[in-house]
C-alpha cells in the first residue's frame, strides 16, 4: 500500500519556519506555530502547546498569520503515525463547511482515539521453555493446563493464557519463576487484513442476484467517483449482492466501510460477513473499549485494517487507502447526527467516496427520497432487486380496523390478531408484535387531579418502565423510584398508567397466551451486541414464540420461522409537524412487514390502525411503495420542500429563558429577505425545555438554487452570542423537536 499511500499525500517537505496547524477544539480558523527542526509534510500529527496546555495538531501548510515569528510558540514534537491522506483532508473542510461545523470540531471527530497517535506500547509475552527438565516439578492441573496451551511454541500475553486456561496470573508468574516458561518483551500488532480462520462459503445466487453484482462490480472496477443504488425488496438479497463487490475490492489491497445506521444491526451482519469471507471483519462503535478503540484507530491508519463495519463516526476513520463505502439501510434517520456536530452521515458518505474518487454503495429495500431523486436526475446509478430470494413470496398484509374493533379495558390487540397468533403458535411457527414505544407506558396521571408527571429537564412525560419500577425521560435519562402515589394532591394510589409500551403489551400476551415463550426486544433490553446475539440465537433456536418488539427487530433480521407479524398501532408516527413523518412511518412499517415469511412459509402481516383507508396504510397492504413515493413526491415539490427544495434550523438555547428570548429576537432583527428564502420563527422549539435550556428555533426555507449556507453566514456574523447562550445551526434537518 506504500506506493499508493504516498500518491495520496503531499510529499513535498514543508520549509522550516512558520507552519499552519488545525487544533481537535471547536475553532474555524488554523493557527500559526514555529516549526524549527522537524521534516514535516502537510497531514502530519504533531504536538504543540496551547494555552496551559499541549494538544495535537493537523499541519495544514506553511503558516500565513501576521504575528511575528518570533512571537510564535514552538511546535513541540512530531507524532510517530501515518499522515492524514489529502482526501481526507479535503474532507474534513467539506464537512465543515457544507454543515457550517468548526474544523477543529471535524478533526476532533477524526481524532477519536488521541492516544492512538503514539505507537502501541511493546507488550510481555510468554512461551513455553522446551529445554527445561519439568521431571522433578510438581505438576498441578493448573500448571498442566498452561504448559498444554502453550505447547505449540507460540508466545502468548498473560492476559491470553489466564483468559484460556482459567487459571490466575500467579501460576503463570510460578511456572516463569520456575525457569518453565520463558518471557520476551514483543512490539503489539493489529492482527492481519485478512486473517482468514475459517473456510469462506461462496453463495449460490439467482439470476437477478447474479446481473445485479455483476453491474455493481462494474461500477467499482471503473476506479472513479459513482455512487450506485441496491433497491431490493425485504429478502432479495441485497446484502449478498454487495458482498459480491466487496470480494472484487480485497484482492486490490483497498481498504473497505460498511456503515449501519446502529450498533444493533451489526452482529447479524458480522455473522453473514464471516461466513461469506472466512474472517471477521473490524468493528467501530460506542461500546469498544478505550484500548480497543486506540489499536483500531491506528491499524486503520496504517492499512492493516480490511474491512471495517461501523456506525456514524465510522466515517471519520483515518483510512489509508479507502476503496469501497457501502451504507446498508441508508433511509435511516439514525443516520443523521443531531448531537454535536449536525451532519447526515448516508450524504457524508457519498462525499468521503467522490473526495476519494471511489465507489459509494447505498443499500435499501425502502429507499429515502432524496436517494430516489438523485437516481432520477443522472446522479445516482440504481440496481433493482424485485424478487425475494428463493421461493419466498411477500407477505399478505391486512388491516385492522381499530375504529370497529372492540378491544376490552386494558386491551390492545384485537380478536382477529389474537386467533392468528393462535393459529400461529398451533403450527410451531413464530410471531413478531411491533410496538415503537419503549418502556411499560408513556404516561402516568393522577385520577384524582389530573396531573401529569413530567421531566423537571424537559418538555417532556416520564416514561413507566414497570420492569426496574422508575419512571424516565428518555431525553435526558432524568430516573426516578415509580411511587403510586400522587406528588401533587396526595392522593393514594391513584396514579394511572396511559397507553401501551412494549412492557404493558408483554403483559397480556403471557396473559392471552400463558404457554408461549415471550421475549422483549427493545434498546432497554438489547442494550450491546452480546445480549443482540444472545435474543438472535434464541429466536433462531426457536427459545422463543412471541417476539415483542420496537424498531431493533424491524430491520436486519432473517428469522426463518417468523410466519405472523402484527403492528400493535400503525398510527404511530403519522402525526406532528415533521415533514418526513410519512415516509419514515411507511419506512418502518415496511420494514417491519419484511420480517414475515422470509422463506418457504407463507407470511401474514396484520396492522392495527384508526385509519385504514390512509394512502400509507393502503400502500402498505397493496406493496406499491412506489405509489405511495410518489404521492410523498407530489407533496413535496408543491411545498419545496427537500429534497426539491432547502432546510436549514437555529436553535437558540440558554438556562435562562428570558436570555433565550431576547437572543432570538436580536437575530431576527437582522434576518435575511430574499423572495427565494423564507425565515419562519422565532418559535418555542415543540421540546421547548430540553436538558434544562430553553430553546427557540428558526427554520429557513429556500429554493434549490440559493446558497444557504452563505446567507447564515452573513447573517450572523455581526451577531455576538452571550456565554450563556448557545446557537446551534442544522443543515439539512431530520429532527424537527
Amino acid at each position: 500500500m506504500d506506493n499508493k499511500y504516498e500518491n495520496k499525500i503531499n510529499s513535498a517537505i514543508l520549509p522550516f519556519g512558520r507552519i499552519s496547524v488545525l487544533l481537535p477544539i471547536p475553532v474555524y480558523k488554523h493557527y500559526d506555530y514555529l516549526n524549527e527542526d522537524l521534516s514535516l509534510h502537510i497531514g502530519d500529527f504533531v504536538e504543540v502547546p496551547f494555552r496551559k496546555r499541549c494538544l495535537p495538531a493537523l499541519v495544514m501548510g506553511v503558516g500565513k498569520g501576521d504575528i511575528v515569528s518570533t512571537k510564535l510558540k514552538p511546535v513541540l514534537s512530531k507524532f510517530d503515525c501515518r499522515a492524514l491522506t489529502k482526501d481526507m483532508i479535503d474532507f474534513i473542510n467539506w464537512v465543515s463547511a457544507y454543515n457550517m461545523a468548526p474544523a477543529g470540531a471535524i478533526l476532533k471527530m477524526v481524532l477519536s482515539a488521541p492516544d492512538a497517535l503514539h505507537p502501541p506500547k511493546p507488550v510481555t509475552v510468554f512461551f513455553k521453555v522446551s529445554k527445561k527438565n519439568i521431571q522433578t516439578l510438581r505438576i498441578t492441573s493448573s500448571r498442566k493446563r498452561v504448559l498444554d496451551y502453550l505447547s505449540d511454541c507460540k508466545s502468548r500475553t498473560m492476559q491470553d493464557i489466564t483468559r484460556n486456561t482459567n487459571v490466575s496470573s500467579a501460576v503463570v508468574k510460578g511456572l516463569h519463576g520456575l525457569g518453565v516458561i520463558g518471557d520476551a518483551s514483543v512490539n503489539q500488532k493489529f492482527p492481519s487484513a485478512i486473517a482468514v480462520s475459517k473456510e469462506p462459503i461462496a453463495p449460490i445466487l439467482n439470476r437477478e442476484q447474479i446481473e445485479a453484482a455483476d453491474k455493481l462490480i462494474s461500477s467499482v472496477n471503473e476506479e472513479t467517483f459513482n455512487v450506485c443504488l441496491i433497491d431490493g425488496v425485504t429478502g432479495s438479497g441485497k446484502t449478498e449482492v454487495y458482498f459480491e463487490a466487496i470480494s472484487a475490492v480485497l484482492p486490490m489491497k483497498r481498504q473497505v466501510l460498511i456503515l449501519v445506521p446502529e450498533i444493533a444491526l451489526s452482529q447479524p451482519l458480522l455473522d453473514r460477513f464471516e461466513a461469506r469471507f472466512g474472517f471477521k471483519p473490524t468493528q467501530w462503535h460506542s461500546d469498544l473499549s478505550n484500548a480497543m478503540r486506540r489499536q483500531t484507530w491506528r491499524a486503520v491508519g496504517e492499512g492493516d485494517v480490511a474491512v471495517i463495519i461501523g456506525a456514524r463516526s465510522a466515517l471519520f476513520l483515518p483510512f489509508l487507502n479507502l476503496g469501497l463505502i457501502v451504507v446498508d439501510e441508508e433511509h435511516e434517520a439514525a443516520f443523521k447526527q443531531t448531537e454535536g456536530v449536525k451532519y447526515q452521515c448516508r450524504d457524508m458518505a457519498v462525499v468521503r467516496a467522490r473526495t476519494a474518487q471511489i465507489s459509494a454503495v447505498l443499500v435499501s429495500a425502502t429507499p429515502s427520497l432524496e436517494s430516489l431523486t438523485n437516481f432520477e436526475l443522472g446522479r445516482y446509478k440504481r440496481i433493482s432487486l424485485r424478487s425475494r430470494y428463493g421461493t419466498a413470496k411477500l407477505p399478505a398484509v391486512h388491516a385492522i380496523d381499530l375504529g370497529k374493533a372492540k378491544l376490552g379495558r386494558g386491551k390492545w390487540i384485537a380478536d382477529n390478531l389474537v386467533h392468528e397468533i393462535s393459529e400461529t403458535l398451533k403450527r410451531g411457527e413464530q410471531v413478531i408484535l411491533f410496538l415503537n414505544r419503549r418502556g411499560y407506558a408513556p404516561l402516568n396521571l393522577c385520577r384524582s387531579c389530573g396531573h401529569k408527571l413530567e421531566c423537571p429537564n424537559c418538555s417532556a412525560w416520564l416514561v413507566e418502565h414497570k420492569a426496574k419500577s422508575r419512571l424516565q425521560c428518555h431525553h435526558c435519562d432524568y430516573t426516578i423510584r415509580f411511587d403510586p402515589n400522587c406528588i401533587k394532591c396526595g392522593g393514594t394510589d391513584t396514579l394511572a398508567s396511559i397507553g401501551p409500551g412494549v412492557e404493558r403489551l408483554e403483559e397480556e400476551v403471557r396473559s392471552r397466551f400463558p404457554t408461549a415463550s415471550v421475549l422483549v426486544a427493545s434498546s432497554d433490553t438489547l442494550s450491546g451486541p452480546l445480549l443482540l446475539k444472545k435474543f438472535i440465537d434464541a429466536v433462531k433456536e426457536v427459545k422463543v414464540d412471541i417476539i415483542i418488539g420496537t424498531q431493533v427487530i424491524a430491520k436486519g433480521h432473517h428469522f426463518p420461522l417468523v410466519t405472523c407479524v402484527g403492528v400493535i398501532d400503525a398510527d404511530l408516527g403519522m402525526a406532528g409537524g415533521d415533514l418526513r413523518a410519512g415516509e419514515r412511518t411507511y419506512q418502518l412499517l415496511h420494514q417491519v412487514a419484511g420480517r414475515a415469511g422470509r422463506e418457504t412459509r407463507p407470511g401474514r402481516v396484520w396492522i392495527q390502525t384508526l385509519q385504514p383507508e390512509h394512502p400509507l396504510i393502503r400502500a402498505l397492504i397493496d406493496w406499491d411503495r412506489d405509489g405511495f413515493l410518489q404521492e410523498e413526491k407530489n407533496g413535496r415539490v408543491e411545498a419545496g420542500m427537500p429534497p426539491f427544495g432547502k432546510l436549514a434550523a437555529l436553535i437558540i438555547s440558554s438556562k435562562d429563558e428570558s436570555l433565550a428570548d431576547d437572543l432570538a429576537r436580536l437575530i431576527a432583527a437582522s434576518a435575511p429577505f430574499s423572495m427565494d428564502l423564507q425565515v419562519l420563527g422565532p418559535a418555542p422549539a415543540p421540546i421547548a425545555v430540553l436538558r434544562g435550556r430553553h430553546r427557540r428555533r428558526f427554520l429557513l426555507k429556500g429554493s434549490k438554487s440559493i446558497n444557504m449556507q452563505k446567507i447564515i453566514k452573513v447573517w450572523l456574523q455581526n451577531i455576538r452570542i452571550p456565554s450563556k447562550a448557545k446557537l446551534e445551526i442544522d443543515i439539512d434537518p431530520y429532527n424537527f423537536m
